[in-house]
């Protein structure tokens, strides 16, 4: 018979040992076999106190957000390439705050108001959209580089930070390795054609992709901050040139 623990349950056990509130069991409990009443929960969590009784009853949200911001299991006052500090980048902003709340169901009018919020944030080159160099394109499509902090601190004075859209997308046909949480774009050009729409189309989704895949798991390399309007040209050269490796 298929036997199923709860998420709590294994919480509770792991809380358990990481923080030895579990008690040894007696002789009494290794020569008396457990109550047919008594689930896996409740034997998990019986004798539980302090912090562990505390976080064994919040939910799993609530206790990232103590562990997190309360109980310093992160040094959030670090200083982050783009000015503050890591804490600011734990604080969600209006658009992340309404996909948390319910990504998979969110109604039509929330739908509207991310695309809204997203469009919002979008800024165009003043001289309009324009294709970049896709050699410097490539560059940045495959560079992990930028903005990691910690105990490998990314130094933007050496180096500009990167896209990676390889870990999502596979580009170039003959790249052996990239990932698939987004479509793959070869040929990208080929099939949409360089025409002022696609353009369009392109330098918004890289710049801030919430404004045609509302929640969307794509990061916001524009409206963040992560890529430059001249990277983003570049990237788009890369993916629209009939010369580059993409469309070959």
């Amino acid at each position: 018979m298929k036997t199923t623990i709860t998420q709590s349950a294994l919480v509770s056990v792991a809380v358990c040992m990481l923080l030895s509130a579990c008690g040894s069991p007696s002789s009494t409990d290794n020569d008396s076999p457990s109550s047919p009443s008594t689930s896996p929960e409740t034997s998990a969590t019986s004798g539980l106190t302090g912090k562990a009784a505390e976080y064994v009853a919040m939910s799993s949200e609530a206790l990232a957000e103590r562990l997190i911001f309360e109980e310093n299991g992160f040094y959030l006052d670090e200083s982050t390439q783009e000015g503050g500090v890591a804490r600011d980048r734990m604080t969600q902003d209006e658009l992340q705050k309404i996909c948390s709340a319910g990504r998979a169901n969110l109604p039509a009018d929330m739908i509207g108001e991310v695309v809204a919020l997203s469009r919002a944030a979008t800024i165009k080159p003043e001289n309009g959209i324009s294709l970049g160099n896709w050699e410097a394109g490539e560059a940045v499509a495959r560079s992990g580089y930028g903005y990691r902090i910690g105990h490998n601190v990314d130094d933007h004075s050496n180096q500009d930070p990167g896209g990676n859209f390889y870990a999502c997308h596979q580009m170039a046909p003959d790249e052996p390795t990239y990932g698939t949480l987004g479509p793959s774009l070869v040929n990208f050009g080929k099939l949409r054609g360089d025409t002022e729409a696609t353009r369009n189309y392109l330098y918004e989704v890289i710049y801030s992709p919430h404004s045609y895949f509302p929640c969307t798991n794509m990061p916001r390399f524009g409206a963040n901050g992560v890529l430059t309007q001249t990277q983003i040209a570049d990237v788009m050269a890369y993916l629209l040139d009939p010369a580059s490796p993409v469309n070959q």
